[in-house]
């Protein structure tokens, strides 16, 4: 295991997180990305420098400090220039990483799909291609000799072509995957299954909250970023309409714009949802600044104004019940929730339903006794709230969606009551 020294910073001008919050997140995504934390230096900065991004008689003060603890590896908590990460590598004799870089290894670390795997490379190399000229020599070595009749082609070119080549690969790829995801869609509009996305910061609780609804079981763990492929499942509303709900990525404060792109076919899902459930962890001290972090998110998607609901989870760890009211009122259309205990979810599935009520309709339908197929489709996409076997047929009051009721009114064996 990798000895760590982190190295927070904060901007007085650009960060509106306290120092203290952002060396505790840079803590946790170290802590999932596998290294021990030595230590954690705060320092505080007007504006980053051309040559360091902090001051050379900081870096002096860390390289003695890496070289006392035995440290190999530092990680500072906001992004580095090429330049910067090579001067850095060379006063202090260690290896550097940047916040991206982190948040990159711990995508690769859980990308399972193949989807998600290519998202994760294509977020590295367009971290990487900027950044070849800072990473020292070699990777500028002259590849001639003896028997060119020149000095040949810098290795940092080739290297630049190959890993455009490969970017252009990975997009093709994505695009591929993309037209796959929407005809999928265009089947589920078909078939007028109202879409949910789950969003929020990770580790808010989202896989928890979709194991609860759907009584399934994935995988789940108190860590940041474990979910990165889109999850899909059904979801059956109280009043028997299906629905699919997904598990996307989780957000993060200033996560980083190429990492936005580089996960749109991903994020594809929330951008074209009926509905967003925004599950926020409302017993962390920076619910407020995790909330503000997700709706820029949406923002950037062009997603902010999609109907939503904020799912206040994790209630059950919190005592003080006028904090919990404050709280449902300083958020959007507002269900308190614990996904964990599976308390307040019959509310939450209420608000769904709410959403879609439109979309379903209450009919008395009489049925022919061998159409008993069209008895278990109305159980499976619908309601039945009455069912009486009759002498002329099957009687049954049901709700319905609408969408499968016009394609009803054309079947001559079924008389609407």
């Amino acid at each position: 295991m990798e000895r760590a020294l982190l190295v927070t910073i904060r901007l007085k001008s650009k960060d509106s997180w306290h120092l203290e919050d952002i060396a505790e997140e840079l803590e946790e995504l170290s802590a999932t990305s596998g290294v021990e934390v030595v230590d954690n230096i705060s320092c505080l900065c007007e504006k980053p420098t051309p040559n360091f991004f902090i001051g050379k008689g900081k870096t002096e003060e860390l390289a003695i400090l890496a070289q006392e603890n035995n440290i190999d590896v530092l990680i500072f908590s906001h992004d580095l220039s090429g330049t910067q990460q090579r001067n850095l590598e060379e006063i202090i004799g260690k290896k550097i990483i940047d916040r991206t870089e982190l948040i990159l290894d711990i995508f690769a670390r859980h990308a399972r799909s193949p989807e998600g795997k290519m998202q994760v490379e294509l977020a590295q190399l367009q971290y990487l291609m900027p950044r070849l000229i800072g990473k020292g020599i070699i990777l500028s070595r002259l590849g001639g000799g003896i028997g060119t009749s020149g000095p040949g082609e810098k290795k940092l070119e080739v290297d630049r072509r190959r890993i455009r080549g490969r970017i252009d690969k990975l997009r093709e790829d994505l695009r591929y995957l993309s037209q796959h995801r929407l005809t999928m869609r265009k089947k589920r509009k078909e078939n007028a299954l109202p879409t949910v996305a789950l969003v929020g910061y990770t580790n808010a609780g989202k896989s928890t909250l979709l194991n609860a609804l759907t009584d399934t079981n994935q995988i789940v763990s108190d860590g940041l970023f474990t979910t990165l492929d889109t999850l899909y499942k059904s979801l059956r509303l109280l009043n028997g309409e299906n629905a699919v709900i997904s598990d996307t990525v989780g957000f993060l404060h200033n996560l980083p714009h190429h990492l936005i792109e580089a996960f749109k076919a991903t994020l594809e899902e929330v951008m074209e949802a009926d509905l967003l459930i925004h599950v926020l962890d409302v017993a962390h001290s920076r619910v407020y600044e995790h909330n503000q972090a997700v709706l820029a998110v949406l923002k950037e998607l062009n997603a902010d104004q999609r109907p939503m609901i904020t799912a206040l989870n994790k209630i059950d760890l919190i005592n003080d019940k006028m904090w919990l009211e404050k709280l449902k009122n300083d958020f959007i259309n507002p269900v308190a929730i614990s996904a964990k205990l599976k308390l307040g979810l019959n509310l939450l599935l209420e608000k769904i339903q709410e959403n879609f009520v439109s979309r379903m309709e209450k009919m008395e339908i009489l049925l022919p006794h061998k159409r008993m197929d069209l008895v278990d489709l109305f159980y499976r996409e619908g309601k039945v709230e009455k069912i009486q076997y009759q002498q002329r047929g099957i009687k049954i009051k049901v709700i319905l969606p609408k969408i499968l009721l016009q394609k009803l009114l054309n079947n001559k064996e079924i008389e609407i009551q």
